[in-house]
């Protein structure tokens, strides 16, 4: 029995041993797990899941642990992954929100049309609501009909619409924002500008300025001028007209009829006061020669000028005034230079008339818009003073820059026979301020050499011989100045223009043959257009321009102060001096040898003040 007894107690102190034991193990089994859990748990951060892996630890159920881990493991990431996508979702609608809303303010900025305003908004009592853009600028001007009229006397001015733009500024403002105010106002401030402008349309049109007395024609019976009266002006009230027009547009009576007002002007020169007032303000001389072909053309050409008219801003152009210099007009032939060579040509010498004006109108202020200088140097104006025509080509014109009428005066005296003195005077109030005075400055800057001499064979010589029948002339380069004086002292002296000149070939005769010709003189002096080796002259002719240039001139010591006689004038801006057929040599006599004499330099005056009163 006691053996038994103490089997039974080691088997049941074994047993609750294992029991023990076997309690301690599967505690350490559940701790292991529970703690296992916990930290998963940390890491998904879900409670729940932790409090049953330790309700199962607790339960020493280990196995079912493990599967109900995975489970709510799962479960996690599902809600994740929903989460995930519901904040994708929200992303996504507000982007698109904005882009929508984004495109409702681009739309209604590029095509107000497509807009309609929702909410109740009124223009000065008109009602645009539920209206697009178009629809809206219609019921506004509908609502502000523009009328606006101004009168004077029998005639009538539309005023423009001077609100138009401004509806359209206030509709720019209505449907930039999505919440309109409820009532606007057209603003009509701050448009004094459009006004104005309106306003000088109007007195531009209706403005009659005072008339002066003036020139206003020539009697060539009793060689007087006659002179127009003066007459009152009328100008329109600009500063009234402006403020009623300001007060209807402030007013919003857009259909004002508005009556314009005009103050009465006086002229500031009578008629009387004009005849005193008149006078030579520019005058120039030349001498002709006594060729009575030329000085019939010189003739013809001045009286073209006699009595001239040139209104205030007009243009006088010298080939217009004459016309065409033809023989059907009276004009006779005389020698041209054509391609270098000497023809008959009608017209010749009216260079000289042309180049005279020049002088007279450069020295009374009038602006010269067209000058040309000759193909070879003239003789009786200095070169570089010269003002070359032909009809059709070259021409010589100026402008009436001054504010009231002037005239031309052009004498020729003397026989048509004999050398003559021809004046060309500009009459007008003066122009250039007292004690002013212009004149012409001309200076030789360069001498050209002559082309390569001209024979002539002529047989009427000695064999093997020649004789120079026309001598070489040098070409040369001139540059001209205004000079402008005040009180007799030089205030300016300034480049007016350049001139380039051409020279003249040798002509000589010579005879290569052996034998000599001594019976048919004559007929050897037909040969030769251009000398006679007989009589040993030369008499050259002279026309005007391209194919009429002057010729036959007379050059003489004998020619003074009193040939040209300059009076003031003023700068006067030039074409570039291009270069016309010159005039042709003067005409000389040839010597015992048979060489031409060359022609004396031509005297230029001094300047003059402005003449008396015509």
């Amino acid at each position: 029995m006691g053996g038994t007894s103490r089997s039974s107690s080691q088997s049941r102190s074994t047993g609750a041993s294992r029991s023990s034991s076997a309690s301690r193990t599967g505690s350490s089994r559940s701790v292991s797990a529970s703690r296992t859990a916990s930290q998963e748990s940390s890491r998904s951060r879900s409670s729940s899941y932790g409090s049953s892996g330790r309700s199962s630890s607790r339960g020493g159920y280990g196995g079912g642990s493990r599967r109900g881990g995975r489970k709510k493991r799962n479960q996690r990431n599902y809600m994740t992954i929903a989460i995930a996508g519901a904040v994708c979702i929200l992303v996504i609608l507000a982007v698109v929100l904005a882009a929508k809303g984004c495109g409702r303010k681009t739309a209604v900025g590029e095509s107000q049309t497509e807009s309609q305003i929702s909410g109740e908004v009124m223009v000065d009592g008109v009602s645009i609501t539920g209206m697009s853009r178009e629809e809206a600028k219609d019921a506004i001007l509908a609502g502000y009909p523009w009328k606006m009229t101004v009168s004077y006397e029998d005639d009538t001015y539309e005023v423009e619409n001077l609100i138009a733009d401004r509806v359209d500024q206030l509709l720019d403002e209505i449907f930039s924002t999505d919440q309109p105010q409820e009532s606007y106002s057209l603003d009509v401030s701050g448009m004094e500008d459009l006004i104005q402008a309106q306003v000088e349309a109007m007195a531009a049109k209706w403005d009659k300025p005072a008339k002066n007395g003036e020139i206003s024609g020539f009697d060539k019976e009793s060689s007087s001028f006659t002179y127009s009266p003066e007459e009152n002006g009328v100008v329109i009230d600009q500063e009234k007209l402006a403020s009623d027009i300001r007060s209807a547009v402030e007013e919003k009576k857009f259909d004002a009829a508005i009556t314009a007002t005009a103050k009465e002007v006086e002229p500031e020169i009578t008629a009387a006061q004009a005849k005193d007032m008149y006078r030579v303000i520019g005058q120039y001389s030349t001498t002709t020669t006594a060729n009575k072909d030329r000085n019939t053309n010189i003739k013809l050409a001045s009286e073209c000028l006699e009595g001239k008219i040139i209104q205030p801003g007009e243009t006088f152009s010298f080939n217009d005034t004459t016309g065409p210099r033809s023989e059907d007009k009276g004009y006779k032939p005389a020698g041209a230079y054509v391609n270098g060579e000497l023809v008959a040509e009608p017209g010749g010498g009216v260079c000289q008339v042309s180049s005279t004006l020049y002088n007279a109108v450069v020295f009374s202020g009038l602006k010269t818009t067209e000058r040309h200088a000759h193909s070879y140097e003239p003789s009786y104006v200095t070169p570089g003073e010269d003002a070359a025509v032909s009809y059709g080509g070259p021409d010589m014109k100026f402008i009436n820059n001054s504010d009231t009428a002037i005239a031309l005066r052009a004498k020729l005296e003397g026989s048509l026979s004999s050398k003559m003195t021809l004046t060309i005077s500009v009459v007008g109030i003066p122009i250039l301020e007292d004690g002013v005075t212009y004149s012409m400055h001309s200076e030789k800057v360069a001498d050209l050499d002559p082309p390569e001499p001209e024979y002539v064979e002529d047989q009427t010589l000695p064999p093997h011989t020649e004789k120079i029948v026309e001598q070489a002339d040098m070409g040369s380069r001139w540059t001209t100045n205004l000079v402008i004086k005040k009180d007799g002292e030089v205030i300016s002296d300034e480049l007016l223009h350049n001139s380039t000149y051409r020279g003249h070939a040798a002509v000589i005769h010579r005879n290569q043959t052996d034998e000599q010709v001594t019976e048919a003189g004559s007929e050897a002096t037909e040969t030769s257009p251009t000398a006679s080796s007989v009589a040993g002259e030369i008499t050259p002719m002279e026309t005007d321009g391209m194919t009429e240039d002057d010729s036959g001139l007379e050059a003489s010591n004998a020619q003074t102060a009193a040939d040209s006689q300059p009076a003031a004038t003023s700068p006067a801006p030039t074409v570039p001096a291009s270069t016309a057929p010159a005039e042709a040599p003067a005409e000389t006599t040839a010597g015992s040898t048979g060489q031409v004499v060359a022609p004396p330099p031509v005297t230029q005056a001094p300047t003059v003040e402005n003449g008396p009163g015509v």
